[in-house]
């Protein structure tokens, strides 16, 4: 900037040298007696109590009134000039929020990017912070920022125009910067997957004989190392999974799911107004969103993804920068800015409800920032069971690799069986009762609640289903105004009756709306055996686990037992879900 005004000056002054010596001073008399005509900058308290008529007195009034000694904290910290500035924004916002003696022990509390916008208009420490620190602070300034912070500023008509231009520019630093940490993670992803082949090599080559052995399930004898490095590479790609805009316009555009959040928290305003609220995973920031204009006091959306730089930008958008707050980062490893919250409020759930075990960083946050009497939604979540008979679906699907083009592929059939088929089934379907075999409350549920061998369930046929094909798993959803309320013990969503803000609910099974979650369906394998029919007043009772994967966490493996009244064979039958 400082080089165009230059050649601006020497466009418009080409005969300066010309006409006479740039030294000659007899026209200049009478000048050296005017004084600049400026008002007084106010240099305001970063705790907010007091205003100053300069900085070094300002500081000097935190260190002995607040015990903050700004220029301690830049040496002891070792912060450079970005980090200065978001220190500044970050006290000052601390400070607005109702906070009064900011957490300023370690960097990570003001690490976010937001952080480098001003909250101070005209913000005069921000325009000082060479003299906050001193000359060596220099050398670590970049150049672009070097040239925005230490112009200095004349109170004035054009003063608003310049800070306009310095905010301008600002964000464009902002910007360029995230561009830098998105090349960076890349190229970290590029070596973790380069990393993990070459593993992958030096174990194929060094358990030739064992894959050999166990060719049919080439996961057998998985080693430890290996399952740590599946288990962080795989905890990268959930997050990368969700930085993507079809996800989130896919869980946008449901409807159910989204009308059901919007509702409880629009018709249960009391709920929000002045509280302090937690999304855990925001997304693109739409509950936040919803808080926000609820009257929730202050918002602070999580999420580890890079969507969260679309939540920002949604949210300053929307003019609702001042209530809510972005943090980038995992839950479990981001420091809030405040110490308990009212609320918390995510859409954690995944297919089978527990895949991507997003609970288990739910559960994390409630025990770590949620107040005694505070408010988990959603409050509760059911999952339920049924038998399924699905001729159709079987022919098209199974049936139909015994006959391509004249060839007989069945051994295309064998992975069918073994995972967990995600999609839309029928009413028609499931023609029987389902049954309920898990009940979560959010306000008491622990992480070792998430995982389980045998949950039994038990079902009396109401009609004749014929073969039994597989059976169909889904979930509902349930939102409580009080953290003390509870659900009847086999109560259905599509049960509820609405009553104003209380009692919403939805569910993902077959007998409602379509939703993203869809069903689970597991698919029994009968092999050579002649598939079981079941008919009229039988009972099919039996039991569900839900186990973790070791190499991959927020995988899923799912196994049931069955059979049909009191017969002594016994069906037993495992899916994954990866």
């Amino acid at each position: 900037m400082a080089t165009k005004a230059l050649s601006e000056l020497s466009l418009a002054s080409p005969s300066s040298s010309e006409d006479g010596d740039i030294l000659d001073v007899k026209d200049d008399e009478g000048w050296e007696d005017m004084e600049p005509d400026l008002e007084k900058i106010k240099v305001s308290c970063l705790l907010g109590d007091a205003d100053f008529s300069d900085v070094q007195t300002m500081l000097q009034h935190c260190r002995d009134a607040h015990d903050i000694d700004i220029s301690k904290i830049q040496k002891t910290l070792r912060l450079e000039f970005l980090d200065m500035i978001k220190l500044v924004n970050y006290v000052r916002s601390q400070v607005k929020a109702g906070v009064k003696s900011p957490d300023v022990t370690a960097k990570l509390a003001f690490q976010d990017d937001q952080y480098l916008l001003p909250v101070l208009e005209d913000d005069a420490v921000l325009y000082s912070l060479h003299d906050v620190i001193g000359e060596d602070f220099d050398d670590d300034k970049p150049q672009e920022l070097t040239e925005i912070y230490d112009t200095e500023v004349t109170p004035g008509s054009s003063d608003v125009a310049r800070i306009k231009d310095l905010e301008r520019d600002l964000q464009r630093a902002q910007k360029e910067l995230e561009a830098t940490r998105k090349i960076l993670e890349s190229r970290q992803q590029v070596l973790q997957t380069y990393q993990d082949s070459v593993l992958a090599a030096e174990d194929d080559m060094g358990e030739e004989g064992s894959d050999l052995q166990d060719s049919k399930d080439p996961r057998s004898g998985t080693r430890p190392d290996k399952v740590a490095a599946a288990s962080n590479d795989n905890d990268s790609s959930y997050f990368a999974a969700y930085a993507t805009h079809d996800i989130h316009e896919i869980m946008l555009k449901d409807t159910v799911r989204t009308d059901a959040y919007r509702d409880f928290i629009y018709e249960n305003k009391h709920l929000f107004e002045g509280k302090t609220i937690l999304d855990v995973g925001c997304g693109t920031g739409i509950l936040s969103m919803f808080c926000a204009r609820a009257g929730a006091a202050k918002v602070i959306a999580v999420d580890n993804s890079d969507i969260i730089n679309f939540a920002r930008e949604n949210i300053f958008k929307n003019g609702m920068g001042e209530i809510i707050s972005c943090l980038r980062g995992k839950i479990e490893e981001v420091t809030l800015p405040v110490k308990n919250v009212d609320i918390i409020i995510s859409e954690w759930m995944g297919y089978c409800l527990l895949y991507e075990a997003m609970l288990d960083s739910v559960i994390w946050a409630r025990d770590r920032y949620l107040s005694e009497d505070g408010l988990m939604i959603p409050s509760h979540c059911t999952l339920r069971i049924a038998p399924m008979t699905d001729p159709d679906y079987i022919d098209e699907h199974i049936h139909s690799w015994r006959h391509v083009y004249g060839f007989d592929m069945n051994s295309m059939q064998e992975d069918l069986f073994k995972e967990v088929v995600v999609r839309d089934v029928k009413s028609a379907a499931c023609p029987t009762d389902s049954t309920q075999f898990l009940r979560l409350s959010m306000h008491a549920a622990q992480t070792e609640d998430l995982s389980f061998d045998k949950k039994p369930f038990y079902v009396g046929l109401q009609g004749d289903m014929g073969v039994l094909d597989g059976f169909v798993v889904w979930f509902d959803t349930f939102f409580l105004t009080s953290r003390y309320g509870e659900i009847p013990l086999d109560i259905k969503a599509e049960d509820c009756e609405r009553r104003g803000g209380e009692s919403i609910a939805f569910t993902t099974g077959p007998h409602g709306p379509r939703t993203h979650w869809q069903q689970a369906v597991l698919l029994i394998d009968h092999g050579e055996r002649e598939p079981e029919t079941v008919e009229a007043g039988q009972i099919l009772s039996g039991s569900i686990g839900y186990v973790k994967r070791q190499d991959d966490s927020r995988a899923l493996d799912i196994n049931v037992c069955w059979k049909v009244d009191d017969t002594t064979e016994n069906g037993k039958q495992t899916w994954s879900m990866r």
